[in-house]
């Protein structure tokens, strides 16, 4: 076996210094905005509750939902050294994005990236401020785009960014940041056992999750009063219906006055599709029941004993 000759050498240092390079300047870019969320019981601060970041200079901090849990208010302590009362302004479970307003003018920002333009193998940093006076950073790259994992409270989260940049704890909440020094994503999980796999909440579901907050002071869905299973589809039915999926969504129960009520849905129908698109599970049910369409009519494609019916149904506001 040849060994490696001087200019193999060099050139393999060559790329580890610029891989560095690249890294540390990323954190040096971001890692002044990011910060440590506290939350308090009984008068007293809880150690190790999470990380956020700054992405405005009057003080907004993105953090995760379980980090912030139900307090109406936190400790935001940053790298300076400097720590103060932040107000919770909103928080959405269904995607665990949280949103802070810290007292005081914060002159370092992590701006919010395009994570749509992500690429497999890319490099991600992962930052966080466990400890209030300084961040710890891991690097890998992104090892996969577009996966769903399971909020707390048993929604879908989607556009999922996994990561080979092992979290530590206390990172919670903190970015995910690329070579470019743009936050991709805002860390929320690692499965353990799975060979460091963490994930992180796409940097473009964030923004979407922050605008609906500072406008509405929460995420708006819509809500049409179902409660419904996911169930195999007849082929018959599905050709019918001109959809491909093998699975639909039958509806167990109606809201009495709720919209399906309203439209005329009925228990035991089966909804293979919403404006067109196909609906394979609960899950794709309530992924398309999305803001964008409370007050709005919705066609419903249906599946009866008696054939395929459109129901339009205007959906409201979920409570």
């Amino acid at each position: 076996m040849a060994l490696p000759q001087p200019a193999d050498r060099q050139h393999d240092q060559a790329l580890l210094d610029a891989y560095s390079t690249t890294v540390a300047d990323a954190v040096d870019r971001i890692g002044p905005a990011v910060c440590r969320i506290e939350q308090a019981a009984d008068g007293k601060r809880v150690a190790g509750q999470g990380s956020g970041f700054v992405i405005a200079p009057d003080g907004l901090v993105v953090t995760n939902h379980h980090v912030v849990g139900d307090a109406r208010t936190v400790r935001v302590a940053m790298p300076d050294g400097t720590a103060g009362e932040g107000r919770v302004l909103g928080r959405d479970p269904d995607t665990d994005i949280a949103l802070v307003r810290a007292d005081g003018h914060f002159p370092h920002i992590a701006p919010l990236g395009d994570s749509g333009r992500l690429r497999r193998g890319q490099i991600a940093v992962a930052i966080g401020n466990p400890l209030g006076f300084e961040w710890t950073v891991t690097a890998g790259v992104v090892s996969a785009l577009g996966r769903s994992m399971r909020a707390a409270n048993g929604r879908l989260i989607d556009d999922v960014v996994q990561t080979d940049a092992a979290l530590n704890p206390g990172n919670s909440g903190g970015p995910l940041v690329s070579s470019a020094g743009e936050v991709i994503g805002v860390n929320t999980a690692v499965i353990r056992g799975a060979q460091g796999i963490a994930f992180a909440i796409a940097a473009n579901t964030a923004s979407f999750v922050i605008s609906e907050i500072i406008r509405f002071g929460r995420v708006r869905r819509a809500f049409i009063g179902v409660s419904a299973d996911t169930v195999v589809l007849p082929r018959r039915a599905a050709l019918t219906a001109q959809v491909a999926s093998g699975t639909a969504v039958r509806l167990r129960s109606i809201e009495p006055a709720s919209p399906a009520a309203k439209a005329g849905l009925k228990e035991g129908d089966i909804v293979v599709a919403i404006d067109g698109r196909a609906v394979a599970g609960v899950d794709d049910l309530v992924r398309l029941l999305d803001g964008e369409r409370i007050g709005r009519e919705t066609a419903c494609t249906v599946v009866r004993r008696s054939g395929v019916v459109q129901i339009a149904l205007t959906p409201a506001a979920r409570p």
